[in-house]
């Protein structure tokens, strides 16, 4: 058997904590050997999730032993990715880093030049590819079960009343924002079911009360293939839309809810654990023309591919699983989006008016 992965992971809240190190526990390819944190309270979960980890406060630190280790998990706030990947990188290790891959494209493609002239990998953590609607979605698409994709829509949505950590309210040259978070995810899906596309019009708001980045955004894009795809996401939506919604020349498919492979997780459960990443019950998406549909089981969602695919590329030199030019491209959508369609608040606005009017 070839020797496990030796890996630390940077950053231990909820990216990696419960995204990245559950993933890497449950594939006996890897190793958990290190994990960089500064606050006490995360180091003693990392110590008691995995037993004999190595903890240390911060990324030069880990890297004076990079000897010791083949893979960097970045797992930090966006406005750090660039740099930490870069350092872990120069310091010869294959890296991970979660979405959105880095703030700007210019800083993408300088890692992915950087990471050829070192001969490395540099990987984006595009884990929703692998969601099970997505799965189902794209395999219906590939077999021709809609005829030609005409418009392509896409719903990531939640409820969430007040921003829980502060980065994430600061603005977008932070890499803070939904279109940054959550639009990483719906628009790498859109392109790599429909391909390259352009942007036709979007709504970047920010809804909830104070300063803060866009909470509530609306994208259309335009496929180079001709398909249009409508694309929402949002922190602030009181009641949930489909998931997706295609509609093809031949047939359209609709499905409702998220995959449950991030609950799951939230709740304890690990990879490999029975059920985990089928949902319950009838949760099925629906195929066909109004009257005439029928029911789609989901496929099972599977986050622990991204990490063979990781795995195929460090050790047998794979392609990584996820081009970083993907990300790249997503990046340069989003920089698109924050320059030509600048964050309004409504609410703001709105009160403006009221006091000028009580003048």
């Amino acid at each position: 058997m070839p020797s496990p992965i030796r890996t630390a992971v940077v950053g231990y809240g909820l990216g990696g904590r419960t995204f990245h190190a559950p993933f890497l526990a449950a594939d006996d390819a890897f190793t958990v050997d290190a994990v960089v944190t500064s606050d006490a309270g995360r180091a003693e979960e990392a110590r008691a999730d995995h037993p004999g980890v190595r903890v240390v406060p911060d990324l030069a630190t880990l890297l004076q032993d990079a000897g010791s280790l083949d893979l960097v998990v970045v797992s930090t706030p966006p406005e750090r990715h660039a740099d930490q990947a870069a350092a872990v990188l120069e310091a010869g290790l294959h890296v991970v880093v979660d979405k959105p891959m880095t703030v700007t494209a210019a800083e993408g493609r300088a890692l992915v030049d950087l990471a050829e002239r070192v001969g490395r990998t540099v990987t984006p953590f595009q884990n929703r590819r692998w969601d099970g609607d997505f799965l189902t979605l794209r395999r219906l698409v590939e077999e021709g079960a809609l005829g030609t994709v005409r418009r392509f829509e896409s719903r990531f949505e939640t409820w969430r009343a007040s921003e829980s950590k502060a980065w994430k309210a600061a603005g977008p040259a932070t890499g803070a924002g939904v279109l940054y978070d959550l639009g990483s995810h719906v628009i790498d899906q859109a392109l790599q079911l429909l391909g390259p596309a352009t942007v036709l019009h979007a709504e970047l708001l920010h809804q909830r009360e104070g300063e803060g980045a866009d909470d509530d955004v609306f994208v259309a894009l335009q496929h180079d293939g001709g398909a249009v795809s409508h694309l929402w996401m949002s922190r602030v939506a009181a009641q949930l839309g489909p998931r997706f919604r295609v509609l093809g020349s031949e047939a359209g498919f609709t499905s409702c809810g998220l995959d449950p492979q991030e609950e799951q997780l939230r709740q304890g459960r690990a990879p490999g654990d029975p059920g985990f990443g089928h949902r319950q019950g009838d949760d099925v998406g629906v195929l066909g023309l109004t009257g005439e549909e029928v029911s789609v089981p989901m496929e099972a969602g599977d986050y622990a591919a991204f990490y063979r695919g990781v795995a195929a590329s460090v050790r047998d030199g794979a392609p990584p699983v996820v081009d970083p030019l993907d990300s790249v491209a997503v990046v340069e959508l989003i920089e698109t989006l924050h320059r030509d369609f600048p964050v309004r608040r409504p609410q703001a606005a709105q009160a403006m008016r009221g006091r000028e009017r009580s003048r």
